[in-house]
């Protein structure tokens, strides 16, 4: 697999270092595997392969718009000769991007899975509302005041 090395292109531009960012992120392979779901209208849901690691050593955080999901093996002093090591015990770093309002409402890991719950909650405040269209007083033009719609609306009794 090639390799590319961004740090050029960081040092001569400013201000691009995100979309650096995204194409150093995008040829990495992702690790550990995982899996988004959409369960619902406003729930999702984020499974990781996480075999090998305890709940002890993952950690996640959400800040703003972005879910950290951080895993830290314990390194084992013994000493075992492996004939092969298949298993990933390295430590892994994951990033998720998440829209606006979605926050995550839980976790669990159950047999090397780790499972991340999210739900949108979008304020009432920004919800679309439907509101309802009226009729006027009689002899109220559109540039009015409602003081004086009133007005109108007691001289034309």
């Amino acid at each position: 697999m090639r390799t590319f090395d961004f740090a050029p292109l960081y040092r001569s531009t400013v201000g691009f270092d995100r979309l650096f960012d995204m194409l150093d992120s995008s040829i990495r392979p992702d690790w550990p595997p995982y899996d988004i779901e959409k369960l619902g209208e406003d729930s999702y849901r984020i499974s990781m392969a996480v075999a090998g690691f305890s709940a002890s050593e993952i950690e996640l955080t959400q800040e703003g718009t972005a879910l950290l999901v951080t895993g830290s093996k314990t390194r084992d002093d013994d000493k075992r000769q492996y004939l092969h090591q298949g298993i990933a015990n390295r430590s892994f770093k994951q990033t998720f991007s998440l829209a606006d309002h979605v926050k995550v409402d839980g976790a669990s890991l159950e047999n090397g899975l780790l499972t991340i719950t999210l739900v949108r909650e979008v304020p009432e405040q920004l919800k679309p509302r439907r509101i309802a269209i009226g009729n006027a007083p009689a002899g109220a033009s559109l540039g009015q005041q409602p003081q004086q719609i009133e007005q109108t609306a007691r001289a034309a009794a």
